[in-house]
């Protein structure tokens, strides 16, 4: 968190920018332009999509005295397998982007320092298969450019000395599944210088896209194998990158890689902020190496070496401001930070005076918050300043008054907020600090208290078509809005069954609303009589945007429900041990069967019928069940037999089965069904006796062959046709009549026939004839 609000001062003489300013540019008179070129950089590799990387190179180039000449277009980084250093692939660079870096403070800037950052990509899509980079020791990235700055104080023979940019990375798979990584984007460019004798501070903390753990320390610059003379030097032999390892830069005597800086302290940086410190005591140009190592689940996965300059100049005298703080808005007692603890209570003062001031002349000074473990609103400065104007190199008092909202809460704990006031001088703005200890509570406000009219004894019982419905009223003595909710417990959704509750609005402190359940099916539990609980919810917000709610009311509810199966009767046979009766019916005579159903709870009755396979009207059959009273229905079903209505193969009639069904209209419906099968009753056919002698003699005594005693025709199984034939297979007699007389052929002896009917059945046999 931060607040920050400008406070201008007002003095005579002239502004102390424009005589630094003045005072740097005759300074830099007297300063030899050295001859330099890199100021150092970093290398970033970046997960897109699939086996896709982005590869990138940031190179810091001296803008000042650097040799235009010595811009690169492009370079080509080698990929190593960090076991066993071998060249896996190359990659080209090349230049997408050339800017200036920017001063924190550009009032501070001075001529000698500039610097450009030139941005460096990969030209073809990089693709790291995990077919090729699945070594478990990871890889690593180089890339090599000769020369440094001639200038550099801490180094031995700079102007020689090269640079590796110099980073790692896992492998893209990991226990048979993809690991996917990219590598931190650290460090902002570092443009500012350090005043000798004065605290330098810079935050060079970077930012993990994979929230990874990222830890910071000083390290010894890489050299490489680059020299003036092959400055991007490469394998001559096939033209590709050197692996390593690449040898340390030297120190000068008395400094090493905890010591890089001269100073009291020299230059840490914080392993967890990223945060550069040192307070130089030699001037100079000073080249200086941090790594930045990636932690994934506590297990290093990568690092990035980055190399930069600090530039160490004689600054003028900057005198650090102060600040100090008085409780209330009024009084001079003031506030001792590690003694005393400021607490807001409600009715009393929420403000906080600041008394600030700067020995210098012309200064401009900055009141600005930073959050400790304070996580309420930040407070507000007052916008009205009021303070004298003393002549030049006297301090002025300035004052403004910092007033905490209404509604902070630590929660009864001591936070802590530091008030910093901060000068406009260089290179970095001096500060002081004031850690303000508080203790707030917010104004009371009452919890709303919810009521109900659901009424007892509990749980409440309600049968099918009932409604039930009672008033609820949530009350908040303070007036916050307020707002109702309904659920269930244990899955029960009331609303998903149709029970609502309507709010009308809020009349000052008390708010009613009207539940309304309509019983209906979808209320009766499986199996009925099992409790619903009701759960009723009553919420306001403060003006401090804190919810409270009042204690919830639960109301169980029973849905009574029972139900006794209806009653099927009829006048059809009953069943047999086999299975449902048989109903033979013969043709062209009607069949008449009633049935009754009546059921005890007084549910709607209906009756119906079902052929299996086949339309009762087909086959001549009907059902007709009017409409009864509650509890009560009644049906007759007939049945007319009709040969267009029945099959019949080999003259047998197959049979109809139908399924009778009483069905009740309740929640949980029990119906009844009665299954009767039907068929045709086949005609009943005399024994076959065929006579087998005939004396056509004229005495009225077997004077024909005929056969009254045929098998009957049945629907479509009837008599065909006779043939009677000699001895010698000559036809001697046909006809189609079943009632035909044949009197002999006037030849007596034996004679042969042949009766056949439409299904193909066949009859065979003799007759004497007698003359």
């Amino acid at each position: 968190m931060a607040l920050t609000t400008t406070l201008l001062r007002t003095t005579t003489g002239a502004p102390a920018g424009r005589r630094w300013l003045l005072w740097v540019l005759l300074w830099l008179g007297t300063t030899p332009a050295w001859a330099t070129h890199i100021v150092g950089g970093e290398l970033d590799l970046q997960y897109l999509q699939g086996d896709t990387y982005q590869l990138s190179m940031n190179l810091y180039f001296d803008a000042i005295n650097g040799n235009p000449g010595a811009l690169d277009n492009s370079f080509t980084a080698g990929i190593f397998d960090k076991a066993t250093n071998r060249l896996i692939t190359s990659v080209t660079l090349d230049l997408v982007n050339n800017t200036f870096v920017s001063y924190t403070s550009p009032a501070c800037a001075v001529g000698s320092l500039s610097t450009r950052q030139l941005v460096y990509r990969n030209r073809a899509p990089l693709l790291l298969p995990a077919a090729t980079y699945g070594s478990a020791q990871g890889y690593y990235v180089a890339i090599e450019r000769c020369c440094r700055n001639n200038a550099i104080s801490n180094i031995v023979n700079p102007g020689a000395a090269a640079q590796a940019f110099y980073l790692e990375f896992p492998a893209v798979v990991r226990g048979g599944q993809p690991f996917r990584d990219s590598t931190p984007r650290i460090f902002p460019p570092l443009a500012d210088y350090a005043c000798v004798g004065e605290l330098f501070y810079y935050d060079f903390a970077g930012q993990d896209a994979d929230g990874d753990s990222l830890a910071y320390d000083m390290v010894t610059p890489l050299n490489g194998h680059t020299t003036s003379a092959q400055p991007t030097l490469l394998n001559l032999t096939n033209n590709v990158p050197l692996p390593g390892p690449y040898q340390p830069i030297t120190w000068n005597a008395g400094l090493s890689a905890s010591n890089q800086i001269p100073g009291a302290p020299t230059l840490t940086i914080g392993a967890r902020t990223g945060r550069l410190t040192v307070r130089p005591t030699r001037v100079g140009l000073f080249v200086f190496g941090v790594r930045c190592q990636e932690y994934r689940r506590g297990v290093k996965i990568g690092e990035t070496r980055r190399d930069f300059q600090l530039q160490v100049l004689v600054c003028p005298r900057n005198n650090a401001p102060s600040v100090t703080a008085l409780p209330g808005t009024s009084g001079s007692v003031t506030y001792l930070p590690g003694r005393d603890t400021l607490r807001l209570v409600p009715g009393g003062s929420r403000c906080l005076r600041l008394r600030f001031t700067d020995p210098d002349a012309s200064s401009q000074l900055t009141l600005s918050l930073r959050s400790v473990n304070y996580t309420g609103t930040l407070p507000t400065f007052s916008s009205t300043i009021s303070g004298l104007v003393h002549s030049p190199g006297q301090p002025d008092t300035l004052v403004a008054t910092l007033c905490f909202p209404d509604c902070v809460d630590t929660q009864g704990k001591v936070n802590f907020l530091e008030v910093i006031v901060a000068d406009n001088g260089c290179a970095l703005p001096k500060r002081d600090t004031v850690r303000i200890a508080l203790l707030a509570i917010p104004n009371p406000n009452a919890l709303p208290t919810l009521t109900t009219t659901a009424g007892t004894p509990l749980p409440l019982r309600v049968r099918l078509g009932q409604t039930l419905g009672f008033d609820l009223l949530a009350t908040d003595p303070d007036g916050d809005p307020i707002t109702y909710a309904l659920s269930g417990t244990n899955g029960f959704a009331p609303a998903a069954l149709g029970a609502t509750l309507t709010a009308q609005a809020q009349a000052g402190t008390q708010r009613a609303a009207r539940f309304n359940w309509p019983i209906s099916c979808a209320a009766v539990t499986d199996p009925p009589g099992q409790v619903r609980e009701l759960v009723f919810t009553a919420t306001t917000v403060t003006p401090c945007g804190v919810r409270q709610a009042a204690p919830p009311i639960t109301i169980p509810v029973i849905v009574d429900y029972s139900n006794a199966p209806p009653a099927l009767t009829s006048t059809f046979p009953a069943d047999s041990a086999g299975g449902p009766p048989l109903v033979r019916v013969a043709l062209g005579q009607a069949y008449t069967a009633s049935l009754t159903g009546t059921d005890g709870d007084k549910d709607v009755l209906v009756l119906s019928a079902t052929g299996q396979d086949f339309n009762l009207a087909d086959v001549g059959m009907r059902f007709t069940a009017p409409a009864g009273a509650p509890g009560q229905a009644s049906g007759t079903f007939t049945w007319l037999p009709t040969c267009d209505g029945v099959s019949v193969t080999n003259g047998q009639a197959r049979e109809l089965v139908v399924t009778f069904q009483l069905q009740e209209s309740t929640c949980r419906p029990q119906p009844r069904t009665r299954t009767v099968r039907f068929a045709v009753a086949q005609p009943v056919a005399k024994e076959f006796l065929p006579p087998n002698i005939i004396t056509p003699n004229g005495d009225d005594k077997n004077q024909f062959f005929t056969l009254a005693d045929l098998p009957p025709d049945f629907c479509d199984a009837r008599f065909a046709g006779v043939k009677i034939f000699s001895r010698w297979g000559r036809q001697v007699y046909e006809s189609g009549d079943r009632s035909f007389r044949w009197a002999g052929d006037g030849v007596g002896g034996t004679y042969y026939y042949l009766i056949t009917y439409t299904t193909g059945r066949r009859y065979k046999g003799w007759v004497e004839v007698m003359p």
